[in-house]
C-alpha cells in the first residue's frame, strides 16, 4: 500500500493510505488524550473516528482540555 501526506498539529507526516483518524492517534499514542479532532478546520465527531479514512493534503488538528487554575 502507498503513502500518503498528512500535516498534523502544523508537523508534515507520512502515514499509510487507508489509514484512519483513531488509527493515526492509536500510532501517536494519543488516542486516550484527544478530546476533539478536526480535518481541514472542520470538527469529526468522535463517533466517525474510526471510519474517517485520511486523505492526502489534509490537516489534522488533535485538541485536549488542559486544567488549570
Amino acid at each position: 500500500m502507498a503513502n500518503i501526506n498528512i500535516e498534523v498539529n502544523g508537523e508534515k507526516m507520512e502515514v499509510e493510505e487507508g489509514t484512519t483518524l483513531l488509527r493515526l492517534m492509536e500510532n501517536l499514542q494519543i488516542a486516550q488524550k484527544v478530546m476533539a479532532a478536526a480535518i481541514d478546520m472542520k470538527i469529526v465527531k468522535k463517533d466517525e473516528w474510526s471510519s474517517r479514512r485520511l486523505k492526502s493534503g489534509e490537516r489534522v488538528e488533535f485538541m485536549h482540555f488542559v486544567g488549570g487554575g
